[in-house]
């Protein structure tokens, strides 16, 4: 999960004293209709104060742009204003002027009384330092790959990763992932796989932004569907699908009920699309390839059903380690077993 950019941090930001007129604790219909006066503020560290006091007061559900309603806001703030994301701790005291602060309270008002992502208002998120163009047609970018991939944690799987030719991303959604893969091995050529056209529509403008066009495949699919297994196979298939389980997609709050529900829903118990994934991946998989999957936190439902294939889990320095590895070798050995004894795992 990507963080502000920006350098000024609570330790080391000149937090000033702002009283707003700010909402009683027990005025909640005021937040339902309209923000608070904000005529008064003057400074970026006014507004940001006034901005994590809404957002605490509103309730607002954090995770899609960051961990912590301090670094979303000043985020937010920034990016709004345009002003360096890297900017240091004088930048709190420079003044707005007085038709930016119209366009700060109209971007709050959508943030905190709309609960729209951040990451929607600005079009964009980050990942690292690629940033990417999202639109509500796309789930917001957060990935663990992110760590695996700049750690070379993936590369320690791989028995050449200088080698790598042919790669693949499944469920690529904006495309973020795809072109970080095209980033990392430069010489593969890639391709990227989604279900939702509108998806695809969106992974197409971050290919051209990124200049990938040529180098980075678009395919409409469920899942390989309408891909069929490329000449040797690939060396990496990556995915980060949708694995929450429909009831948690029903209770999920209401910022990320905005995101297409498509690219959460796993099913029944989040493991539908994982499933297909890993019975289609065993013959498109280079021999010594691997498939690597992110899970959330279905790592115990993985262990139980897939056992026998001996999912290798990748430590995080969060330790959620949600992404597993699944060799070439024991998906060809279940896909032989399963011929044998003329048996298939069930679907749901």
């Amino acid at each position: 999960m990507r963080k502000s950019k920006s350098n000024v941090g609570r330790k080391d930001a000149r937090r000033v004293a702002v009283k707003p007129d700010l909402p009683a604790p027990n005025s909640r219909p005021l937040l339902q209709e309209a923000l608070p006066p904000t005529s008064q503020l003057a400074t970026l560290q006014e507004w940001l104060d006034f901005a994590e006091h809404m957002y605490a007061r509103a309730g607002l559900a954090l995770g899609q742009t960051a961990t912590n309603a301090h670094d979303e806001a000043l985020y937010l703030l920034l990016r709004l204003l345009d002003w360096p994301l890297d900017s240091d701790a004088s930048v709190l005291d420079r003044r707005v002027a007085p038709a930016l602060r119209i366009r700060l309270r109209q971007a709050l008002e959508k943030r905190v009384l709309g609960r729209i992502p951040a990451a929607y208002l600005t079009r964009e998120a980050w990942l690292g330092e690629h940033r990417f163009y999202v639109d509500e047609r796309v789930i917001i970018p957060r990935s663990y790959f992110l760590e695996h991939l700049a750690s070379s944690q993936l590369d320690a799987l791989l028995t050449n990763p200088s080698k790598v030719r042919r790669v693949v991303d499944v469920c690529t959604g904006s495309g973020c992932l795809a072109i970080l893969l095209a980033h990392h091995f430069p010489k593969a050529r890639v391709d990227a796989i989604d279900l939702s056209t509108d998806a695809l529509a969106v992974a197409k403008i971050n290919l051209k932004a990124h200049g990938l066009a040529r180098r980075v495949n678009l395919h409409a699919s469920d899942v390989f569907d309408a891909v069929p297994p490329p000449a040797g196979g690939y060396d990496i298939i990556l995915s980060n699908p949708p694995y929450e389980p429909s009831a948690v997609c029903d209770a999920l709050p209401e910022e990320f009920r905005k995101e297409p529900r498509m690219a959460l829903d796993g099913g029944r118990d989040g493991l539908t699309i994982i499933r297909k994934l890993l019975q289609q991946a065993g013959e498109r998989l280079a021999p010594e390839g691997i498939v690597v999957i992110e899970v959330g936190g279905l790592r115990a439902a993985m262990d139980r059903e897939f056992s026998h294939l001996d999912p290798l889990w990748l430590p995080s320095i969060d330790e959620s380690d949600c992404i597993c590895a699944i060799r070439a070798d024991r998906l060809a050995a279940a896909a032989g077993g399963q011929k044998r004894t003329g048996k298939s795992r069930r679907q749901t």
